[in-house]
């Protein structure tokens, strides 16, 4: 899939059978990239389910990678791409090795051109609420034009203007679209909260 929204629905938390519902949901919305990550309960499970209930018709990927090892386990389950909350240069090269997209976490200059050496994908500003825009802003003019950047960690629809400004194309949203206890339909109110912001905001 090459025409999803950049936007990353992180669902931290959520169990095997909570997953499909929620998926749902949120690709009912217009939200096509969802990330479980491996610190839920039965994470790859999850992700396997997902991956195959949706293929075609959503990325399904793994977030909170920590290893080469739990890198190979989500390539295994079916997943698409894998987010990891440092730059660690050995997943990033597994993670492309396996066909993987990668999208390292990244907080410096220094961190974010050796996650690009290694081979990212993409760049994942986190914590963005404490880098804000203009930290970004200021990166993303000695990085490579065409490296998407995305930001998470305080990225929310009200928000979403000033991150485009600064120069991201997308964001992860993580308690903002599900919190352990939502209901789908919460899933859902949310999601398209998200969307109907990122088209407007994106338009500008």
């Amino acid at each position: 899939m090459t025409d999803h929204r950049h936007i990353i629905a992180i669902l931290r938390g959520i169990t095997t059978d909570e997953t499909l519902a929620v998926c749902e949901a949120l690709v009912g919305a217009g939200i096509t990239m969802i990330e479980v990550p491996l610190n839920s309960p039965e994470a790859v499970r999850s992700i396997g389910l997902a991956a195959k209930a949706f293929a075609g018709s959503a990325e399904i990927g793994a977030g909170t990678v920590l290893s080469e090892a739990d890198t190979d386990a989500v390539a295994d389950a079916g997943g698409t791409f894998i987010v990891s909350p440092d730059t660690n240069p050995a997943v990033i090269r597994r993670t492309r090795e396996r066909g993987m997209k990668s999208y390292p976490g990244v907080f410096t200059p220094s961190e974010a051109f050796s996650a690009i050496r290694a081979g990212a994908t993409g760049l994942k500003f986190f914590p963005a609420e404490v880098l804000g825009p203009k930290g970004i802003k200021a990166m993303k003019a000695v990085l490579p034009r065409d490296m998407p950047l995305y930001a998470v960690g305080g990225a929310n629809p009200e928000n979403f203007g000033e991150y485009f400004a600064a120069g991201c194309v997308g964001f992860g949203l993580g308690t903002y679209i599900y919190k352990p206890g939502m209901t789908a339909s919460d899933v859902a109110a949310r999601a398209n909260a998200a969307v109907a912001a990122y088209d407007r905001d994106k338009a500008k």
